[in-house]
């Protein structure tokens, strides 16, 4: 059974990474940010911190390492919107 639960933690921890990252490597190319929510995304990278802090707890390195992934993912991208949040209303002024 723990072999299922490792195969099953895994298998998320791929599926999170995949979908985190393709957002946060096109934000960093393009710092494009005017379509991401800032509400939503500094929730989803404080949900990721809890869950690194969770995982650390439990043992359970699937849950650390694919939520330090999307913890940093989150972290740069919610830079930068903010600093193109910030420069471009200084800009418009």
């Amino acid at each position: 059974m723990q072999t299922w639960i490792a195969i099953f933690g895994w298998a998320a921890s791929i599926c999170m990474v995949l979908g985190y990252l393709p957002q946060a490597i096109k934000t960093i190319r393009t710092r494009e940010t005017d379509g991401i929510a800032m509400p939503t995304f500094t929730m989803l990278g404080l949900g990721s911190v809890f869950f690194v802090v969770q995982g650390v707890m439990m043992n359970n390195w699937p849950l650390v390492v694919t939520n330090v992934i999307a913890s940093v993912s989150s972290i740069i991208i919610t830079v930068i919107k903010i600093y193109n949040d910030y420069f471009k209303k200084k800009k418009n002024r």
